[in-house]
């Protein structure tokens, strides 16, 4: 039953609305008793970042599966089209030996996610390194006579689809890499309102039209929508700058204008801001930053962006932690409590 397959796995996703009729018919299969079995033992079904422990047990659940049915490669798993001679031995080992249930095993993520994450991880064309002249060039001339079939185009290439789509994004026109222009920056703006407006419109009308009213811009009071930005359209509308430089730029607008020009890493403000951003993070007791919530942790240095704090970590630990590199997420953090939270209260 459709709708109470939708109604079900609404209690663990709440967006479930969005999602396709033919993908909630797949999810029932394969998430939702795993969902259920995670909820028995208190644990929440999770989306965005990675963690290292989960891509650690993506690895250990692929090698097991190539085990269990004599498979040679991850890349002949997750990637059978590319072995077309041996599809049909692959594709009935995988609906024998249960493919499914044993890539998901121990990580409370919709199934779709978790193959995603996998089909990444172990693909070999997205670690190849450097386009060379001649590579960009084919690029240009196979998305000329494709258009966008990054499918398509990454065989041809043998790079990821992800790759060849934006590193086309990078190189199809001529890219300023100076001071932004007050045009462009103008640009800009206009284009991120344009978008939140219409994504915000989407959600809740009420809002918008209520934010209109007012005498402050939506696109600024719903500032946490920079998340999900379509950086690529965004692009198109500047014309002239990168998506990574775009955003890049955005954040720095956004942090402006929520700091109204403070630098809150000045003086003893930012003493105390290094003080309870450490605290906050020793707190938090994560394994991964990809555990941590940075919208949260953000007002421990004031009304910012969460990439504005994640900024202002990744210099303290370059700075503070000898060899942070070689370390863990968790050991750099206990570093600076044990030993750069005394001095920098000692210096306060």
């Amino acid at each position: 039953d459709l709708d109470t397959a939708r109604q079900e796995l609404e209690e663990f996703i709440p967006h479930v609305k969005n999602i396709s009729d033919s993908s909630i018919k797949k999810m029932a299969g394969r998430d939702l008793m795993r969902f259920k079995e995670f909820k028995k033992q208190g644990i929440a079904v999770k989306f965005g970042r990675f963690t290292q422990k989960e891509n650690k047990q993506i690895q250990k659940n692929v090698e097991e599966f190539l085990s269990l049915t004599g498979i040679d490669s991850a890349e002949k798993l997750l990637f059978t089209s590319r072995y077309p001679e041996d599809k049909d031995t692959i594709h009935r080992l995988k609906i024998e030996h249960h493919f499914c249930e044993k890539i998901s095993e121990g990580i409370p993520r919709p199934w779709r996610l978790i193959y995603y994450r996998a089909r990444k991880m172990f693909d070999p064309n997205n670690y190849k390194g450097r386009y060379t002249t001649e590579e960009k060039e084919k690029l240009k001339k196979y998305q000329a006579l494709h258009g966008n079939d990054w499918k398509k185009i990454s065989e041809l290439m043998s790079r990821s689809n992800l790759s060849v789509a934006m590193k086309f994004s990078e190189i199809k026109s001529a890219i300023n890499y100076g001071p932004w222009t007050k045009e462009e920056t103008q640009k800009l703006m206009n284009a991120v309102k344009e978008v939140m407006s219409r994504k915000l419109k989407t959600e809740n009308p009420s809002s918008l039209s209520s934010l209109e009213q007012s005498n402050t811009d939506p696109w600024i009071d719903r500032e946490k929508l920079y998340q999900q930005l379509p950086w690529t359209e965004i692009e198109t509308k500047v014309g002239s700058r990168y998506w990574r430089q775009c955003k890049q730029k955005w954040n720095s607008i956004l942090t402006s204008k929520l700091t109204k020009g403070q630098q809150l890493y000045r003086g003893t403000n930012g003493l105390q801001a290094k003080i309870n951003l450490i605290k906050r993070l020793y707190e938090t007791k994560a394994e991964d930053a990809s555990e941590v919530n940075w919208d949260e942790l953000s007002n421990a240095i004031g009304d910012v962006p969460r990439t504005y704090v994640q900024a202002k970590f990744y210099r303290l630990k370059v700075s503070s932690v000898p060899l942070w590199k070689r370390k863990t997420f968790s050991e750099i953090i206990d570093y600076l409590y044990e030993k750069k939270l005394p001095e920098l209260q000692e210096k306060l």
